[in-house]
């Protein structure tokens, strides 16, 4: 990661340019607009050693390698709701929060995960640095993944379970592009082999083969996979989705999202902000219908909870609570897609949002999900912390 360029990211003075003006935006003032355990089965989990021999053919053709080992930094205290509130907010103890999860899971599993490694790359140029050293790390690790992917013959280097390696190659992609869109604004060669590689995987009626493994609201269903991807293509820089590459596996994704629903409002969330970038996914109607269905759920403390989004089971087979605490995921997320979808910052529910998000931050610099599926390591508050620094920042939040 070379350079990062803030211009036109959320916390900008316009919103995307595919979206027109909605009641609700103007209502609100607004702009034009082992067995199942609480961690991924295998958490798209990857032998480092791979991306280790994908260093040394870096070496070979004058890149900069990926180092063998993740960046040495203090481990981070496990995720618990008993973690005291910081005494005062920090953006930069929540880059450090991350940083510090993010190179642990990467040194503890050898691998990239949905819950941690994903969001990371996705938040972590958001809060400036572009030379972190976890930062860097993680990003060349992706790249080097993508090239060691076929190296000894076709999918030599996935994962030998094939929704492993599926999902692999899906959230690498689309991970790496909403990365190119947010920092360089150009599509790099890895990201294009990695899209161009996930087409060949896409099924005929515009899915994967997504791991469901039980775990919402990741891995449960093969929806989240497709629009996990329609939001990197649709990120993708250099007008990427109108290739002659991606042209038809964009129509069958298309397809697939039009013709069926999204399973849970958690979804809708992520189809929403899809579509903001990618045209067909919703209709202006649509999109404010799912605004006005996530405000009407924030609660008395200006949050959101993450069990009020969906109809989820826990691993013991007891519901969720729709009426917990709020929490750093469900907050995070949506203020950060209610703000890239145009609702302006001086907007009540966005003001509220924010001040839960400043008040609620954990002295490690996190902010606290509980799992939906078991209360053990609560992985989901990586990404949670992830989002609600995305939010914090397309808010235009800087220190205090």
């Amino acid at each position: 990661v070379e350079s990062i360029d803030f211009s036109g990211r959320a916390g900008g003075v316009s919103p995307p340019s595919n979206v027109r003006p909605t009641d609700t935006l103007r209502s609100l003032g607004g702009l034009t607009p082992p067995a199942r355990q609480d961690f991924n089965k295998a958490s798209v989990c990857v032998s480092v050693a791979v991306a280790l021999v994908a260093a040394l053919t870096a070496v070979a053709s004058g890149r900069e390698p990926t180092e063998a080992k993740p960046p040495a930094l203090p481990g981070p205290t496990a995720n618990s709701p008993d973690e005291p509130v910081a005494a005062a907010f920090s953006l930069a103890r929540g880059a450090e929060s991350l940083d510090r999860s993010a190179m642990a899971w990467a040194r503890a599993k050898g691998c990239a995960s949905c819950h941690t490694s994903y969001p990371y790359l996705m938040a972590r140029p958001m809060l400036g640095d572009p030379k972190a050293p976890a930062l860097v790390w993680t990003r060349t690790f992706f790249e080097d993944r993508v090239a060691g992917w076929d190296r000894g013959g076709k999918g030599a280097g996935l994962p030998a379970e094939e929704d492993e390696a599926v999902t692999e190659v899906v959230a690498t992609a689309a991970t790496l592009a909403y990365d190119d869109a947010r920092s360089t604004g150009k599509l790099h060669p890895r990201t294009r082999q990695a899209l161009d590689r996930m087409w060949t995987l896409q099924r005929p009626d515009g899915s994967w083969d997504w791991n469901k493994h039980q775990l919402p609201p990741q891995e449960l269903d093969e929806y989240f996979g497709v629009v996990y991807a329609a939001l990197g293509v649709g990120h993708a820089p250099g007008g990427y989705a109108g290739s002659e590459t991606a042209k038809d596996g964009v129509a069958r994704l298309k397809r697939y999202l039009t013709q069926n629903r999204p399973l849970n409002l958690h979804h809708k969330t992520w189809l929403l902000w899809a579509s903001l970038k990618l045209d067909g996914l919703m209709t202006a109607d649509e999109r404010d219908r799912t605004i006005k269905d996530l405000l009407a759920l924030q609660r008395e403390d200006g949050g959101w909870n993450l069990p009020s989004l969906g109809d989820w089971k826990r691993l013991d087979g007891t519901a969720n609570d729709k009426q917990a605490a709020s929490d750093g995921y469900a907050t995070g997320l949506i203020l950060f897609v209610l703000r890239e979808a145009g609702v302006p910052i001086k907007a009540d529910p966005v003001r509220r949002g924010v001040t839960w998000l400043k008040t609620h931050q954990r002295a490690s610099g996190r902010w606290f999900t509980r799992s939906l599926n078991a209360d053990r390591a609560h992985y989901i508050t990586n990404a949670g912390t992830a989002f609600a620094l995305m939010a914090l920042k397309a808010c235009e939040v800087g220190e205090p």
